[in-house]
């Protein structure tokens, strides 16, 4: 069973290995399996799950809503974002303004057959939009009991700064911040995690096993295993394109004694990692198989000793991405269409 952290400087609780179903749900695998895995996620303990609007255009939502159905919903946690293109992208069909938020919080709710969700977040910052705009919007929903609370997602410190700013004069906070982290990807270190923590968010953290690279399953001159990540042409093969080089792959192969020294996999340890640093509130963590959630559930509640996690530092190397200007570097400049 995992184990709760609260979210932020909030009285909300959130299972530590929270369940997300991006690059799964209404693309990658078919329904029943995708129910199949949120029914798992519920067996093994674990009552958050993350979802987005834009993930397979508004269907996993509905996926997640549909395998979620008959669950007391008092007892779970559902997170879900803005921003991204919906529908046909017209040219309000993405972004921060007060106009896509409102039409987009009503649309996610109906898909996921609930009155509310527990945190709503901006999926990215929107150049196009005030802050102002965006900030009263979120006020807004909170007030009208759409969403409990309020995030971000790959925000930069000063973003997240001026906007807990603009929540705090209206009456509400920012609790929460959902990067990229993990081993391999350490950007949020230097600036976002200390910010985050003066001004009370947690990080609720994405891709702690980047992609899967750190599973281990990719060999330095091997074939590609079939129907990874590496190999899907929707998206994933993209997205984990920065860490299939030889190196890289050939530091994660040393990381399995450590793995063993701790009666880990290499995955449990990977998600074991992030979960050390106590400015994360949860991993994020999908599956294409029930099977996974009940593995990946095993790393909660896991300490790495000091000696183990400086292991990890010295066997990774200069292959550890740590540059905190990655985060604004990766960031849409202009609103998407």
């Amino acid at each position: 069973m995992p184990t709760y952290r609260y979210l932020g400087n909030s009285g909300l609780k959130i299972s530590e290995i929270t369940y997300g179903n991006w690059l799964t749900h209404g693309s990658q695998v078919e329904n029943d399996v995708a129910t199949a895995c949120v029914h798992a996620a519920l067996d093994a303990g674990i009552t958050t799950f993350d979802t987005a609007d834009v993930y397979a255009n508004t269907k996993a939502e509905q996926v997640l809503g549909d395998a979620l159905k008959g669950q007391r919903r008092e007892s779970l946690e559902i997170f879900t974002k803005v921003y991204w293109p919906t529908g046909p992208a017209g040219p309000n069909d993405s972004g921060l303004s007060r106009k896509h938020v409102m039409e987009s919080i009503n649309a996610s709710l109906t898909r996921l057959g609930t009155d509310y969700v527990d945190l709503y977040q901006a999926h990215r910052y929107d150049t196009e939009t005030p802050l102002e705009e965006t900030m009263q919007a979120f006020a807004d929903i909170v007030r009208q009991g759409k969403a409990l609370y309020i995030g971000v997602s790959e925000w930069t410190a000063d973003q997240i700064r001026a906007g807990h700013a603009l929540a705090k004069d209206l009456g509400f906070q920012l609790i929460s911040s959902q990067p990229q982290y993990s081993m391999l990807w350490r950007v949020i270190e230097d600036e976002v995690v200390p910010t985050s923590q003066e001004l009370g968010l947690s990080q609720i953290v994405w891709s702690p096993m980047a992609q899967g690279v750190l599973s281990g399953k990719y060999v330095p001159g091997q074939p590609l295993p079939a129907g990874s990540r590496a190999t899907d042409d929707k998206g994933g093969a993209r997205m984990i394109q920065r860490f299939m080089t030889d190196d890289v792959l050939a530091r994660v192969q040393q990381l399995k004694p450590v793995a063993d020294e701790l009666d880990l996999s290499m995955a449990q340890l990977a998600i074991a990692w992030v979960l050390q640093n106590d400015n994360v509130a949860a991993a994020l963590v999908g599956a294409s198989r029930p099977e996974q959630v009940a593995e990946n559930v095993k790393a909660s509640g896991v300490t790495i000793p000091a000696e183990l996690m400086a292991r990890i530092d010295e066997i990774l190397g200069d292959v550890v991405e740590r540059d905190a200007a990655r985060t604004a570097e990766g960031a849409p400049q202009q609103r998407p269409s």
